[in-house]
């Protein structure tokens, strides 16, 4: 049996779990997963993640590793095995975190920024499984792009590779990424607020009811999960907004099949949750942006592994070592 364990670190939580896999077909059954709050020292994270997972081997002591895959959020040296400052991780500076698993456990470990890992993950045993040419996009709290580009992860010069939700749609616009107009900035979680907050104002401004603010809530707490609630009931001003971030995403989406012309475009989290209001109108400027022949061979879709998808996606880093290995 070919053991791994997947380590997500993310800036609220960490997930250590433990997954089988199969080789024919080649598959992943996660087996055990623990998680828990993301320690803010690093070093105490670093001990809790191996100290995590050497208790969940010896609780089963059928378990043997064959190797360790690490996803976090970047900038990182997947090469060195450094965690390089994320925004979400602060004081995460230079944090070597591929040693301390080879040590504690005497197997390989790697390590992919997560939108990397959600892309091999998707590649490897979700909705992008038999692609040849494939673009993931994150489309949660950011905006980033995992590429399989010819039968394999591209990450780029430095694993900088995807970093799409830096790109300019428009002039002016929410904040994301650091840059107004920006992708991020219309098609996050938090880009998505910020884009609200105005168009609500303005609409309690005319003397309209919505249903995107609860009883007493702030309009600075708003969050898309309020404006996705209130579409899913109908609120024509909920519905307005998601529709205005759908043709953002076509238009963002349009750029990437011209560019890389991918057969197929996972998008996970908030396209998930809120595909049947989105997707008509990113078609519509798809349709209209892209060039007919690359729209045509490039189906667009949800993200296939759901919940799990971090667990899978530290899990494939782990499964590519052995993939790539003499003798799997």
């Amino acid at each position: 049996m070919n053991y791994i364990a997947g380590i997500d670190i993310g800036g609220t939580k960490c997930a250590v779990s433990i997954g089988v896999l199969s080789k024919e077909p080649f598959s992943c059954e996660i087996l055990y997963k623990e998680k828990f709050p993301t320690p803010a020292d690093p070093g105490q994270a670093v001990d809790r993640l191996t100290g995590t997972l050497r208790r969940m081997l010896s609780a089963h002591a059928q378990v043997t590793l064959s190797s360790v895959g690490i996803s976090c959020g970047g900038p990182l040296d997947s090469a060195k095995g450094l965690i390089q400052s994320p925004p979400n991780l602060p004081g995460w500076d230079n944090i070597a975190i591929t040693a301390p698993f080879e040590r504690a456990f005497g197997v390989p470990a790697a390590l992919l920024n997560d939108a990397n890992a959600c892309a091999l993950a998707e590649w490897l045993w979700g909705a992008g499984r038999g692609a040849r040419n494939m673009v993931f996009l994150t489309f949660g709290t950011g905006l980033g792009a995992g590429l399989i580009l010819d039968g394999r992860l591209y990450t780029g010069t430095n694993d900088m590779a995807g970093e799409v939700g830096h790109v300019r749609l428009e002039e002016d616009g929410p904040t994301g990424y650091g840059k107004a107009g920006s992708f991020e900035g219309f098609c996050s979680g938090g880009g998505i607020a910020r884009y609200a907050v105005p168009l609500v104002r303005d609409w309690l401004a005319q003397g309209k009811t919505t249903d995107i603010l609860q009883e007493g809530q702030n309009l600075l707490a708003l969050t898309a999960a309020d404006i996705g609630r209130a579409a899913a009931q109908g609120d024509p001003l909920a519905v307005s907004i998601l529709e205005d971030t759908g043709r953002r995403l076509g238009k963002g989406l349009a750029m990437l099949i011209d560019i890389l012309n991918p057969e197929r475009i996972v998008i996970g989290s908030i396209f998930l949750r809120q595909e049947s209001v989105l997707r008509k109108p990113m078609e519509e400027v798809i349709a209209r942006e892209a060039l007919a022949g690359a729209g045509r061979v490039c189906r667009i879709v949800p993200a296939g592994l759901g919940e799990q998808l971090g667990d899978y996606a530290a899990l494939s880093v782990a499964g590519n070592l052995l993939l790539h290995a003499e003798g799997f």
